[in-house]
């Protein structure tokens, strides 16, 4: 486990070791993907006691049956919690740290796998910061057509906006619960992404250290389709520019105008209409910076901003 910054070591008070972890994993319709994620939680190498608690944002896919005589039950401490109120994550997680019994939070996806570390990683940095945010890593439930599409950051490297705050993923995510209540949970607005970037501004706003354990892994489930990389990075630039409404008069920057620039061209340059042999990137690349260039024109349409 890295150690924290000098200047947090120095100005950070112990915070100590939680007496009950939530793990809240936000799920619809993930049946067929679940165990693997239950699985791994039951492997975990973290000696504290912790739960876990699936919030159901309207499965229409069994899922409940499935979980309600699940083997493992007992093991993790299973609990499912009808989260269909609202669509969308943001908001299935409010309802799962709602019921929780947890004094520290940890979130991941359904679809993902843990590291048996994970959690004791989590908490290890949660001694010195209010939140932490963890890594993952592309290589093990994607092929490597896949891992192409959509590079992610090495796990020693924080997700951040650049110039500006840490924005961790919640697919590895801790909070204690007291910062959570404090800064008022997921902003269920966020419907069309970027619900995770949005509350860890507000915990870093608000004063709260945002950690980074580079040893608290998930192997991340991307998406295998073109149009689901498609969708999901609209999705993303569509946030993004929601982001940029509510934070640019808190300091958050637009892009340098020569990154808009180089990435515009990209989209021209390296269209996959024209031959492989001109463009030379995978298809799905493409469609991830494209969607995610339309994401964000439509994103500043929407809140009236500019964020292209």
């Amino acid at each position: 486990m890295v150690g924290p910054p000098p200047a947090e070591r120095r100005s950070r008070r112990d915070l100590g070791v939680p007496s009950l972890v939530s793990v809240v994993i936000p799920v619809r319709n993930g049946v067929d993907v679940i165990d693997e994620q239950l699985s791994a939680l039951a492997n975990q190498d973290y000696l504290g006691p912790f739960e876990v608690i699936v919030a159901d944002n309207g499965s229409t896919d069994s899922l409940r049956g499935h979980l309600d005589d699940h083997p493992l039950a007992d093991r993790i401490r299973l609990r499912w919690v009808d989260a269909s109120g609202f669509p969308g994550a943001a908001y299935a997680r409010n309802e799962g740290v709602r019921v929780a019994a947890g004094d520290f939070i940890a979130f991941c996806d359904a679809d993902d796998r843990v590291y048996p570390e994970w959690l004791r990683e989590l908490t290890a940095v949660a001694a010195y910061s209010e939140a932490v945010g963890g890594a993952v890593e592309t290589h093990s439930l994607n092929s490597r057509l896949v891992q192409s599409w959509r590079p992610m950051l090495p796990s020693e490297t924080p997700y951040e906006i650049p110039g500006y705050l840490r924005v961790p993923p919640t697919c590895s995510f801790g909070i204690w619960r007291q910062m959570f209540d404090k800064v008022g949970g997921f902003d269920t607005s966020y419907n069309r992404g970027a619900e995770d970037a949005d509350l860890a501004i507000r915990i870093q706003l608000a004063g709260g250290v945002l950690g980074h354990a580079p040893k608290a892994l998930v192997a991340y489930r991307l998406r295998d389709t073109l149009r689901g990389i498609w969708s999901q990075s609209v999705m993303c630039g569509e946030g993004h520019a929601h982001l940029y409404s509510d934070y640019r008069h808190y300091g958050m920057p637009r892009d340098k105008w020569y990154v808009t620039v180089d990435l515009v061209l990209y989209v021209l340059v390296r269209n996959p209409l024209l031959p492989t042999v001109l463009t030379r990137v995978p298809t799905g690349h493409w469609l991830f910076h494209a969607g995610n260039r339309l994401g964000r024109i439509r994103g500043s349409i929407r809140h009236r901003c500019f964020y292209a």
